[in-house]
């Protein structure tokens, strides 16, 4: 899902922090044993979830889609001493394996990790935040927005992933699912209650700053 070049991409994660032997392991293992492992955010786009968690230092962050708990200990890194981060999936089969990789990590007292249907256990939260982490079902990527809009403070940050969706943006004759991404750039572009830009990270991370 990279944008840019193979040599290009090593050369980024040469001039950039080291993974620690977890997320190594956790990389390794959704490779080996789970369903598209694609969906795993990785080392470069890890670094800058961390780097961005760091610069915000939430007392609350959210993610949207758990998958292997990589990119949850990649923002957990950036949690203030008494820092919570709420992590939803759906996907129970994973279950086992995400609970064990946190077991593993310093943060792992840090993470309330929940599974069931995003769009209903988010109402549950009765939580500000600091940062959200939206990284699940692209289509919907707009619902999970409206959803946390009102739960972020001002000047919070609004990560969205994959939102240039392997280039597809760029075709006239979009399918379904780039359709979907589109409308959800549209209406971020439209949304004058927040600062936002695209980072041409991996498959696209759009940086939503709420004024």
């Amino acid at each position: 899902m990279s944008l840019i070049s193979d040599d290009m991409q090593q050369l980024l994660l040469n001039y950039c922090e080291p993974e620690s032997k977890l997320l190594q392991k956790i990389d390794r293992e959704t490779n080996l044993k789970v369903l598209m492992p694609r969906m795993l955010s990785g080392h470069y786009q890890g670094r800058v979830l961390s780097f961005l968690s760091k610069m915000i230092s939430p007392v609350r962050a959210l993610e949207i889609g758990t998958f292997t708990g990589y990119a949850t200990l990649c923002l957990a890194e950036g949690l203030v001493d008494n820092g919570i981060i709420y992590t939803l999936d759906i996907n129970e089969e994973l279950e086992d394996m995400v609970r064990s990789n946190f077991a593993e990590s310093e943060f792992n007292s840090k993470i309330k990790y929940i599974l069931g249907d995003a769009t209903q256990t988010v109402n549950s939260l009765d939580e500000t935040f600091d940062l959200v982490f939206i990284d699940a079902d692209k289509k919907n990527n707009g619902t999970y927005y409206d959803l946390v809009f009102n739960k972020i403070r001002p000047g919070g940050l609004i990560i969205v992933d994959n939102v240039l969706w392997s280039g597809k943006v760029l075709n006239t004759n979009q399918d379904k699912d780039t359709k979907n991404i589109t409308t959800f750039n549209d209406k971020i572009a439209a949304d004058d209650r927040v600062e936002k830009l695209i980072l041409p990270v991996r498959d696209g991370l759009f940086i939503i700053r709420k004024k």
